[in-house]
């Protein structure tokens, strides 16, 4: 039903059911690990009305286990990347895995998927620092494509004294593109999904 993947490791498919509606992944050296990718095989879907929330859990100093949600996983949204490098060190959180005795060894973290209503899901609250954000990190990459091109298309420039005349080629002057990216860079700080009404 479910599938767990670290990068640079082979995708895990074989959770262990460790109650009817509760599945454990292995996480062994897990202190490694800073991304996690939960998902839907889609062979299985949830029932009607049913989600999955995950909690990531790793022994403390202590060897005690401590979980924390991260986030969901629904039939509407079958995969999610969570950040797990600051989870690490903060607290435990109310988690339905407690009464359980779940077999694992100091060294290992779990990530564990708990069959619940939605409902119920919508009203718990995932650790804030674990949410990989689409927008925080499409404005990563918009802003760096941008500097990139700048940087890139700049290293050409030429002033007029410099150009060879070549009627096959066409010169388009160097403070357009910086027009262009200071209208980007505006419209990006205003609104990161303006691109899509364009």
């Amino acid at each position: 039903m479910f599938g767990c993947l670290v990068v640079g490791r082979l995708v895990q498919t074989a959770a262990r059911q460790v109650a009817v509606d509760k599945f454990v992944f292995d996480l062994p050296d897990y202190k490694n690990i800073n991304h996690v990718m939960v998902f839907m095989l889609g062979t299985v879907p949830f029932p009607e009305g049913m989600g999955g929330s995950v909690y990531f859990s790793y022994p403390d100093s202590n060897g005690v286990p401590v979980w924390q949600l991260l986030g969901f996983v629904t039939n509407e949204k079958p995969s999610v990347i969570f950040k797990i490098s600051g989870v690490k060190a903060g607290e435990g959180s109310q988690h339905p895995f407690g009464a359980m005795n779940i077999v694992r060894t100091p060294s290992v973290a779990q990530i564990g998927i708990s069959v619940e209503l939605l409902d119920s899901l919508a009203q718990q609250t995932p650790v804030g620092s674990a949410a990989v954000s689409s927008v925080d990190s499409f404005m990563q990459f918009t802003q760096k494509m941008l500097d990139n091109f700048f940087n890139f298309a700049s290293s050409f420039a030429l002033s007029q004294a410099q150009m060879t005349p070549n009627p096959s080629e066409m010169f388009i002057p160097a403070n357009l593109f910086l027009k262009w990216y200071e209208n980007f860079q505006r419209r990006l700080a205003q609104n990161p999904l303006f691109w899509k009404t364009t």
